[in-house]
């Protein structure tokens, strides 16, 4: 099965069940059962992504099409080969876990991914993440894309080659190969294949995007962009719609599909009261990551001892209200969600389409600790297509396909800042679930364009003067702060952020400048 690799194990352990993974990793003392049932580990100081070690092979005509830059980072075909040389030589005689699975619920779109560890709890995230082939697939299974994780390995070769650290993240599209080295952390599996569609669907004129959605009792689809601690996963989980997917989606001429067959969802500060089916899931065949397990076995979920980024992964069937073809019809809503660090904009917004393209152009919001290394608290961000570390291709082209379909389908577009309120991160608040909850719920059933709006100086955004569930107060931001002076400065602040970021589209994105900030 591997040999085409060039890699000989000892065994090869292929597509285990749920229960033989469960064996494979008590036996290897790779983690524990807690609450629940459910198996957690611990990924070591690896507890979020290491973007700075991601590489592509930069070698045409595969790569042209590659935005080249800080986040999509060049290796050199040499360079790729060594590393995978030494990775192949240090798995050959061991035991190996291989799992075969699908990205993408879409026939059309589909991709087949094969995924190579030797660790079995990474074994088990993939079974959890990706979409589970049956026994009928799997008979004619051959890979289009294949990952090799040898997370043990160091990259004890990196200041010679010229890279970053010894993490390795790298991605041959010619050869259709991803190799992982040094990192355990099971986020980079997920996003590695994610950075891949995205990479392969644009160019096949079909929208790739990083968000969650869900569909209604009457077949209206909503959209949830927003970068990892946004509240993706939190609000597109919603016992009254059916659940899609929380994470990566695509969008074609049928209509939205999910990459992906499981969710990934943040652990801390998790609450059953307000995430009842997210602390629902968390049972057997879920896979928790540095959480915090108490003598009595039980998950301290308020513990960020190890990290802010604890994780927990678990087949979407573990959502009971989620859509079983992972599919739905185009949207009626979309949603550009912030965790905005400044605590100035509203909590809700309802925008044009200029305004609805600049804001994604932008991909405003705050890294929210733990979901890179290094990062200890909200710092913010510009991130263009809400993911641009995910994102290969020129966020132009992502634009583009995303203002076709706003426009095609008559899509609404709100943004909602999950962030601060009544102060910056430090002196003001984090925006509770409910009251987001409340502008999500009047956004679906419709009831927001009822409302009479007010413009919000500056931004000029079209924001509600009053909302069912929504303190008013919270709808004018200024209202919260103690000090006037210091919201109308820390306002300008942002909003001077806002135009510096967009000058480095140059004349690329004239045509939304009309919805910059006004200062």
């Amino acid at each position: 099965m591997l040999q085409d690799l060039g890699i000989e194990p000892s065994k090869i352990f292929y597509n285990l069940s749920y229960d033989e993974l469960r064996a494979h990793e008590l036996e290897c003392r790779e983690g524990e059962v807690c609450q629940n049932d459910t198996f957690a580990v611990d990924t070591g100081i690896f507890t979020g992504r290491s973007p700075k070690d991601k590489y592509f092979v930069n070698a045409n005509p595969s790569s042209e099409n590659i935005a080249w830059g800080s986040v999509n980072r060049a290796c050199t075909k040499d360079t790729f080969n060594d590393n995978l040389r030494r990775a192949k030589e240090y798995l050959n005689g061991k035991k190996l876990y291989v799992m075969d699975v699908f990205c993408g619920a879409s026939l059309d779109s589909r991709k087949k991914i094969r995924f190579i560890t030797e660790i079995a709890w990474q074994a088990h995230f993939v079974k959890n993440m990706f979409i589970r082939p049956s026994d009928e697939e799997l008979k004619d299974f051959k890979p289009d894309f294949t990952i090799i994780n040898a997370c043990k390995l160091k990259n004890e070769m990196y200041k010679h080659q010229d890279l970053n650290s010894d993490v390795f993240v790298g991605f041959d599209i010619e050869n259709n190969i991803g190799l992982i080295l040094g990192t355990w952390y099971g986020g980079e599996m997920k996003k590695g294949v994610f950075s891949m569609m995205n990479y392969w669907l644009p160019l096949q004129g079909k929208m790739s995007m990083h968000c969650s959605a869900n569909v209604g009792k009457d077949g209206d689809v909503c959209l949830f962009f927003g970068l990892s601690g946004t509240g993706k996963t939190t609000l597109s989980t919603d016992a009254n719609r059916a659940l899609i997917g929380d994470d990566e989606h695509g969008w074609d001429d049928n209509g939205v599909f999910n990459f992906e067959g499981g969710c990934y969802a943040k652990c801390i500060n998790l609450d059953p009261a307000s995430e009842p089916e997210i602390y629902a899931a968390i049972k057997r065949n879920a896979l928790l990551e540095n959480v915090v397990i108490t003598c009595t076995k039980e998950v301290d979920f308020c513990d960020a001892s190890k990290t802010e980024n604890t994780r927990v992964s678990y087949p979407i069937e573990h959502i009971t209200n989620h859509e079983p073809s992972l599919k739905a019809g185009h949207p009626s809503n979309i949603i550009f969600l912030c965790a905005d660090a400044f605590g100035v904009l509203p909590p809700v917004s309802k925008l044009n389409i200029t305004q609805a393209m600049y804001y994604f152009l932008s991909g405003y919001t705050a890294k929210v600790a733990g979901t890179e290394r290094g990062i200890k608290e909200p710092v913010a961000t510009f991130s263009a297509c809400f993911g641009e570390p995910f994102m290969p291709l020129a966020p132009s082209v992502y634009a583009k396909l995303l203002g076709e379909k706003i426009k095609k389908h008559n899509v609404d577009v709100y943004l909602v800042n999950t962030g601060w309120s009544g102060g910056s991160y430090g002196v003001g608040k984090r925006m509770s679930i409910k009251a987001t909850r409340a502008c999500i719920n009047a956004i679906l059933d419709g009831s927001i364009k009822n409302s009479e709006f007010y413009n919000y100086d500056v931004f000029n955004l079209a924001v509600p003067k009053s909302l069912a569930g929504v303190d008013e107060k919270l709808l004018y931001p200024i209202k919260t702060w103690e000090n006037e002076a210091d919201f109308i400065a820390t306002r300008d602040k942002l909003a001077k952020m806002f135009v510096e970021n967009f000058k480095r589209y140059g004349d690329k994105a004239n045509e939304f400048l009309d919805a910059s900030p006004i200062i």
